[in-house]
């Protein structure tokens, strides 16, 4: 008889589907996976201890480079935790903005996700087709923050600065005709609103592409129907959050039970799967993205309405204007005090959530009183995912264990904080 042993083998950190930074260690019995351990510890840039000796607003931009898909989310929760700790009310316009670039950002990760989860099952076009529209979506980064992608945009008591009102425009060059470029800048000749309006026309359409594309693709459909499979409960008791739970059937979302910023004014649904398997999951991020550019596009109305301010007038959180502080002793000063020593937080303890891409993402802050935060926690949805990896790729064989790692859309750079 010949001797039958389990083969222990290494996924990652090399492997693309990996994305360089995944290592799985895999039992197999033939090519079947018998148990599935992640090892995390490639990427870590020790964020949360960082915060301890950096003031709260040196802190903010490390947000945008946890989670590098999702960056104006993870400002947000922490935003959100120090708003609570101060008590502080931030301005109606500035609650629409940072509402309308949440979903923005939903779109952004989402077509990341969709590109990335395609290339890995070998599907190739739809990754390029999700990139074209994330490029628009990147220039509304960089036309509100100057960032293209690190935006730190989002600010204690508020956002950095108002929407402008002029669209950054390609300029003529030897490679590019003057026709060519008057056709680029056709949707950019306005303010960045109209910018953003004209791309929720667009959207839906794009949406229907990758759908056309995908979701009745047989070869698609082989790789991801019945792969993965979680069911409510166990998709509940493992503490998954977002699209992961809702793609189980559970109807979870802190926009609406938490609601926090504008949400509560929002028409949006709650899009479900039924099998809580890749395919559902595939089918509940799509409908997302078509529900967050509902969202988008009810921003935008509500915003061409109602100017005003977009940050707090108290000084010793937010600066004060700049012509203020070129001309203004007290204002000088209440600039300088501010990025020297920073705001001083008054002592407790907050835990503030939002509803990111991927799920649930948590700021929980400690202050004692001081210009530093005394400890920071963070709690993304994807580690929590990925611990559930072992479960879902058990008795799947070696290639399904890439549509799995597709389906949790994980980002490294929150998980190995």
């Amino acid at each position: 008889m010949a001797e039958i042993r389990n083969y222990t083998m290494n996924f990652g950190p090399q492997h693309p589907a990996a994305h360089g930074v995944l290592r799985l260690v895999l039992e197999l019995d033939g090519e079947v996976i018998a148990r599935a351990d992640p090892h995390i510890g490639l990427l870590h840039r020790a964020t949360e201890k960082l915060a301890e000796t950096r003031t709260w607003i040196q802190s903010l931009p490390y947000m945008d480079r946890l989670d590098y898909v999702s960056m104006m989310c993870n400002e947000h929760a922490y935003c959100l935790a120090i708003e609570r700790l101060l008590g502080i009310e931030i301005p109606e316009r500035a609650l629409y903005i940072r509402t309308m670039f949440d979903e923005i950002t939903r779109i952004l990760n989402h077509l990341m996700w969709l590109g990335s989860h395609a290339l890995d099952v070998g599907a190739m076009t739809v990754f390029l087709y999700a990139f074209r529209e994330r490029e628009d979506l990147f220039d509304m980064y960089e036309a509100a923050s100057g960032a293209r992608m690190h935006a730190a945009y989002y600010r204690p008591g508020g956002v950095y600065r108002d929407l402008p009102d002029r669209m950054p425009q390609y300029q003529a060059m030897k490679t590019r005709s003057a026709r060519a470029v008057k056709a680029l800048n056709a949707n950019r000749e306005g303010s960045l609103l109209d910018f953003i309006e004209d791309f929720t026309r667009r959207f839906p359409a794009c949406v229907d592409d990758y759908e056309v594309l995908l979701t009745d693709n047989r070869i698609w459909k082989q790789r991801t129907v019945g792969i993965g499979v979680v069911s409510a409960e166990r998709a509940i008791a493992l503490g998954f959050t977002g699209p992961m739970l809702r793609g189980s059937g559970v109807p979870w979302d802190l926009r609406r039970k938490q609601p926090y910023a504008a949400y509560d004014r929002m028409e949006f649904d709650i899009p479900v799967g039924t099998s809580g398997d890749c395919y559902d999951r595939y089918l509940v991020r799509m409908a997302e993205m078509r529900q967050s550019n509902r969202i988008v596009a009810q921003c935008v109305d509500w915003l061409r309405k109602n100017p005003g301010p977009v940050i707090v007038d108290n000084f010793k959180v937010a600066p004060p204007p700049r012509e203020r502080m070129k001309t203004g002793m007290e204002d000088l000063i209440h600039h300088f005090k501010l990025f020297s020593e920073g705001m001083h937080v008054p002592a407790g303890e907050v835990y503030a959530a939002i509803e990111h891409p991927k799920g649930e993402f948590g700021v929980y802050a400690i202050s004692d009183g001081a210009n530093k935060p005394w400890r920071i926690k963070l709690r993304p949805p994807d580690y929590v995912h990925l611990s559930a990896l072992d479960e879902m790729a058990r008795g799947h064989m070696i290639a399904d264990v890439v549509a799995i790692i597709g389906t949790q859309d994980i980002v490294f750079g929150s998980i190995d904080r």
